[in-house]
This record gives C-alpha cells, structure tokens and sequence, in this order.
C-alpha cells in the first residue's frame, strides 16, 4: 500500500504520526507533500522546519520548476492507493483523485469556528457543496479532527456514514510516573501553567482572572504563562494593575521542548480558548505530562480526550468561574491532583496517539479497499471505543458541550 499525507506544512504535531506510518509501511510507500512554507509566527514561536527524508515539496523558488512540482504532484496524488488530505486549502491537488472515485482520507477542524451561523451564506455553501457533498456517495471519508467537526459537517449533509473520529497526535512519551509526580511533589506550592500565543480568543486573560480569585480566597500556588504574542503587554499590565506579581510570572516564549518541560514540572494545566480552537494538541501534551487538566467545553479536543471528573475538569463556555472552582479543589485536594493526572497520562498512552492512530488507519484502508464498490457507501466500523477511527455522527453542538460538561 502507497499512502500520501497532504497538507501545508510538516510539523512536529505531524511528525509522529508520519514516523510511525512510514515504520509500518516502509520507505517509499509514504510521502508527506508539503504544499507551503512554514509562516513566520510559527518559526517565531520555536516551531522547527524539519524535512525528513518523506517529505516531498510541490513549490520552488522558480516558477518553472515550481509548477512542474505542483504537475507531479497532482498526478502522484491521484495514483497512489490512498491519501490523507487536510490543513490544504488548494482543492487542486486532490480533485482530479476523487473525480476518479478513488479512496481519500479527509481531515478536517471544524468548519465554523466563530459560529454556526455563518452556514446560511450563500457563496459558502456553494463552496461545501463543490468541494464535499458532490462526493458524499464516492469512497471518501472524513476525519474529525475535534468533537465538533460532525455537528458543522452535518449542516450540509456531507459524508453520511462516513465521519469518524480523529485529532493531532504529538509525540506521547513514555514517563516514569512515580518519578514524574515526585518531581512535581517538590514544588513548594500547586503550580498551575498556561501556554500558547497570546491572542484573543486564547483567552490568557481568564487565568490571571482566576489566579485574582484564588488569591482572594487564600489559595497557595503559582501561575506561569508561557508564549508571546500581540496581547502580552496588556497581560503584563493586568496582573500589575491587580497586585498578583506574587502569584503570576510570565515564563516568555519557549520552544515545544520547553513548553514540555514545564508541563513536567507543572501540577495544573489551564486551557482557556473558546471554539476557535480547532483541537489544541496542548491538551495531548499536558494529559502526557501528567497535568491535571482544566478547559473549556468548546475546544475540539475537550468531547474526544477529557471525561469531566475522571481524566480532566471540563467548564461550559463562557462561564470561566467553574474554572476557577475545579483549580481551588485541585489546588486543595492533592490526591485528586495526582489521580486525574495519572488518568489523563493513560488517555494519551493508550489511545490517543500516533501509533495508535497510524495503525488504525493503515488497518481501515485495507478494508475499505477490500470493500470494492461498497465502500462508497459507508465506511468500515472496526474500533468502538471513542478513539481514533470510532466512527462520529452529526449532534447538535450545544448537546455535545452539555454532556461532556456532566458528570
């Protein structure tokens, strides 16, 4: 079996996943395409441009050598026995491929991160229909990567029967937990970490005002936010205006190995972003490091990796005073701490990550192959329990954050 991985940039959210696809299916019969450059945000946050031996460019400087690029591409692409397409915003690339019926993987985020008004536009249906529902009987299937992804998908009937789970799967490291938590039992008070760019809908703001409200009511801890970004003065300014210097540092910008290191040191992790956040591949890296995780119901990788109470806290949207509650109980309830913590490192070690994803994939494209024409119909259900490649259906997305919210 040949499999091509196509999407805009190689990254080390991808990486993993590749590694492990490439290990099963041997060199030469998995590509990466990689259809752009790395932005400058990305590089500035410590991203690294690794270009493994896979990984094929479809550009180049010359024009003439870059549409060539692009030519070969599009015809390796439509050829080989199977794709996985996202993160790509070029229909062209994978076009001529599902006009001739053949099978694709298609990843996606969701499709209405500010609301799911936005469906009634005219002109973005049209797009939808062009590029999803006119294959809804052809053999393609979509990936959701986000547990809202279905509920948006659903609004122009693509893919019936045909939607199944999926995420980011970042490196997932084996720990020594008794050492790990013994690291963290140093700490002379619960630390609680933030991390990411500071931006509005990241929302950083919410956990200084929570750190406000745990100050006020004689809490002990430290909060960190690591990153940069165009909010970081005015984050600065906030925690002076409100006297917290003593319980909030800045950590600065580090790069994905020191965000690592300090989730390893850390006892909570605070995840604030609203639904613009398409999965949040830090809620995989904080569950490894053996965080006790706290985010917001609206994130795509809240309804796939977190079970309220059990593996993570999880509060409704727009209402970050719960948040507050479930970091004072964690902050006062040790033992809660560390058990949640062991249970979010097993979500990742055992399910949620690149081996498991990789060889679950490779395993559904061999039956879908063997199906022949019934594969255009629905595809294979082979795991049932909530991982990646279960298979999703389109629910109302207020019900998904409700009950994700419950105990």
């Amino acid at each position: 079996m040949r499999l091509i991985f196509v999407s805009n940039y190689i990254n080390h959210h991808q990486i993993p996943f590749c590694r492990e696809a490439e290990s099963l299916l041997g060199k030469g019969n998995f590509l990466f395409f990689q259809t752009c450059e790395m932005d400058s945000e990305r590089r500035g946050m410590g991203w690294k441009e690794e270009l493994p031996d896979y990984v094929r460019l479809t550009y180049d400087a010359d024009p003439a050598r870059s549409e060539q690029l692009r030519r070969d591409a599009v015809r390796e692409i439509r050829d080989a026995d199977v794709v996985l397409f996202g993160g790509c915003e070029e229909e062209a690339y994978i076009r001529p491929r599902l006009d001739a019926g053949k099978l694709t993987f298609r990843y996606s985020e969701r499709v209405y991160k500010t609301g799911q008004w936005k469906c009634v536009t005219p002109r973005g249906l049209r797009r939808k229909y062009l590029d999803h529902t006119a294959y809804r009987h052809a053999p393609v299937y979509l990936l959701c990567a986000g547990g809202y992804v279905a509920s948006d998908f659903g609004i122009f009937r693509s893919y019936p029967e045909k939607m199944l789970r999926w995420g980011y799967f970042p490196e997932i490291r084996r720990q020594d937990l008794p050492a790990l938590f013994a690291r963290k039992e140093e700490n002379a008070m619960p630390r609680l970490l933030w991390a990411g760019r500071m931006i509005d809908w990241k929302h950083a703001e919410r956990a200084i005002h929570t750190a406000e409200e745990l100050k006020k009511r004689g809490a002990q801890f430290l909060l960190e936010l690591a990153g940069g970004g165009t909010m970081e003065a005015q984050l600065k300014q906030e925690v002076r205006d409100l006297h917290l210097e003593d319980v909030v540092r800045f950590a600065g910008v580090r790069t994905p190995e020191g965000i690592r290191e300090l989730m390893e040191q850390s006892d909570i992790f605070l995840f604030t972003s609203d639904r613009q956040e398409g999965w949040g591949a830090v809620a995989n890296e904080a569950m490894n490091s053996g965080c006790a995780l706290i985010m917001d119901a609206m994130i795509g990788a809240a309804p796939y990796l977190a079970q309220n109470g059990v593996n993570a806290f999880v509060y409704p949207d727009g209402h970050p005073e719960r948040m507050t509650d479930y970091a004072e109980r964690l902050i006062r309830d040790p033992s809660l701490r560390r058990q949640m913590g062991e249970n979010a490192y097993e979500t990742v070690w055992q399910l949620w990550n690149p081996q498991v994803a990789a060889r679950r994939l490779l395993r559904l494209a061999e039956e879908a192959l063997s199906m022949g024409e019934k594969a255009k119909e629905k595809a294979p259900v082979l795991w049932e329990d909530g991982g990646p490649l279960s298979a999703e259906n389109p629910r109302a997305e207020g019900k998904i954050a409700t009950q994700i919210c419950s105990f």
